[in-house]
């Protein structure tokens, strides 16, 4: 992902001085026009929607790209069947907005999409938006910010249950490489951070299983010593639940 610092959360943004902010009013007008069509069913062509909102989602504004994902929350809320029929698109533009070089507020809007979004497919037909979603998700773990962590770990607990098959090889690969995060946010500084570390790495547990080619190995050298320790101290429930699924 790209280094460039990013903007906190919470902090305010700064509109650009080019542009009017008769600019800024149109484009909320926009979208509580599209959320209002929508409810009453009389909307402008979808596609025309999706182009407008493709546009915007690369706009120079922090505060309209904001705005586009917070806007694909709605629509994924308020029509999940249309949210269904152009999950491309809308999957297209959340991940854009989670790799957004410069602000933390896109991201954390992307990523709150995003579970919703998820949420309502299922996982179906995610494609190479899995490995995509993942791969950011998980560099988002160690993020100094609470929201951003507090979202990745809900976001990735999401994507646990949804590798289904075809992604169970790479999600493994990503979990062990993960491990260290979870372990360490188990004891994050904000309580509602490490509770949802708890969740997923209850979520992410199949995928700590050894592997059979090691099925010649003794109970004991199969263990990982790291993970038995820092567990025993700290969560002895997590570790009686990986020992009674036969996961340590």
């Amino acid at each position: 992902m790209d280094q460039t610092p990013r903007r906190m959360l919470g902090q305010p943004l700064s509109s650009p001085t080019t542009q009017p902010k008769k600019r800024s009013t149109s484009v909320m007008s926009f979208f509580s026009k599209v959320s209002w069509n929508l409810r009453l069913q009389k909307q402008e062509p979808l596609k025309n929607v999706f182009f407008i909102l493709a546009e915007t989602a690369r706009d120079p504004s922090v505060k309209k790209r904001h705005m586009v994902m917070r806007g694909l929350g709605t629509m994924a809320c308020e029509t999940p069947d249309k949210v269904r029929k152009y999950k491309k698109i809308i999957l297209d533009l959340l991940v854009h907005g989670l790799y957004d070089p410069v602000s933390s507020e896109v991201i954390h809007e992307s990523m709150k999409t995003l579970t919703i979004i998820l949420g309502k497919m299922q996982g179906k037909a995610l494609g190479s938006f899995f490995i995509d979603i993942t791969l950011q998700t998980r560099t988002l773990l160690d993020d100094e910010n609470d929201s951003l962590r507090y979202s990745a770990f809900v976001l990735f607990g999401q994507l646990a249950d949804l590798a289904g098959r075809k992604w169970r090889s790479f999600f493994t690969r990503q979990v062990k490489q993960t491990q260290d995060s979870l372990l360490t946010h188990l004891q994050d500084r904000n309580p509602q951070v490490a509770k949802a570390c708890k969740t997923t790495f209850r979520a992410c547990s199949p995928y700590l299983r050894q592997s059979k080619d090691y099925s010649f190995q003794n109970e004991e050298d199969q263990r990982n010593p790291k993970l038995c320790r820092q567990l025993s101290h700290y969560h002895p429930e997590l570790l009686q639940f990986f020992y009674a699924n036969k996961i340590l």
